[in-house]
């Protein structure tokens, strides 16, 4: 396991952290171990507000049709061949 010193901790911050391990029967290393834990395993906020952003341009999907109908549709207008015309030239005359 790692070992990690911090250093220049404001004695305020430092008091508030020995109360909080006392209280929560935790040695002093324990808790700020712990308060690392819970603050690192708590989603981004920003990218959830990025995200909630994102779906509100994004809207929802209007329409009848299956999204197999949908992807067939998309898949047949890719796979046209965008240079039939030249099936009938010969480049090498």
């Amino acid at each position: 396991m790692a070992t990690m010193q911090v250093k220049s901790i404001d004695d305020q911050l430092y008091n508030a952290l020995k109360i909080k391990a006392k209280a929560d029967n935790r040695s002093l290393s324990q808790q700020v171990v712990m308060i690392l834990k819970e603050y690192l395993s708590k989603p981004d906020p920003k990218l959830q507000h990025q995200t909630d952003e994102f779906l509100k341009l994004a809207g929802s999907w209007k329409g009848d049709e299956s999204a197999e109908k949908i992807i067939q549709d998309i898949t047949n207008r890719r796979s046209t061949k965008r240079f039939d015309f030249m099936d009938n030239i010969n480049v090498f005359d």
